[in-house]
């Protein structure tokens, strides 16, 4: 729910005057109901909306020194802003690999509209089928060392390598920083995400 992602961000903000790191990591592929009951899908609604709202809520106490690091995946694929607005019905796969695109296009659009005044935003994938509850329930196995996610979220945190990356997508399964979907490096697309997101959450606010 909308109104909870927002009370988090109030909390969060009442008890800090600054944040050094926001790291957007919470994932659903599959769920009992696939829809919220705000009518979004569970995936764009956790996956996508969620991390844009409570970042842009927290934006004030991050400021120029901070970073945001949003959890991608290997998994994208072109959204359709119908769907990530709630329309229609999406299978598990699609619907995640959807969001997940949808995250490093919201990632890439917003550091590029705060040109340095906020902080760095970077999208990640922690890597392929690790070792999560997650992989565990959607493919029925054990998946890799999770240690391997949690080391780049720990460098993508801390490290002197992120410092000037704002806008970029590092890849942990090639071990560098790389291309992203061609859609996350659209311009036109990209807007068209935010202000689809930006609609939702206009719309859930007023209802």
């Amino acid at each position: 729910r909308l109104s909870d992602v927002e009370a988090l961000a109030a909390a969060v903000a009442g008890s800090h005057e600054r944040l050094d790191v926001l790291i957007n990591n919470a994932g659903v592929f599959t769920a009992r109901d696939a829809r919220t009951p705000e009518g979004l899908d569970v995936r764009f609604a956790v996956n996508t909306i969620a991390p844009y709202v409570l970042t842009k809520a927290l934006l004030p106490r991050l400021g120029v020194s901070g970073r945001v690091v949003n959890l991608s995946s290997a998994a994208q694929a072109p959204v359709h802003l119908g769907a990530l607005a709630g329309d229609g019905a999406l299978s598990d796969g699609t619907a995640y690999a959807q969001s997940k695109l949808a995250l490093p296009m919201w990632s890439r659009h917003l550091a590029q509209s705060l040109e340095g005044s906020g902080p760095v935003v970077v999208a990640v994938n922690p890597g392929a089928m690790l070792a999560t509850k997650m992989v565990r329930d959607a493919y029925g196995v054990a998946g890799a060392d999770i240690r391997v996610g949690a080391d780049i979220l720990c460098r993508a945190a801390l490290d002197d390598e992120f410092a000037a990356a704002s806008g970029q997508y590092f890849d942990n399964d090639a071990g560098r920083f790389g291309r992203p979907h061609p859609d996350a490096l659209d311009a036109g697309k990209c807007d068209e995400v935010v202000r689809t997101i930006e609609a939702v959450v206009e719309r859930l606010r007023s209802a």
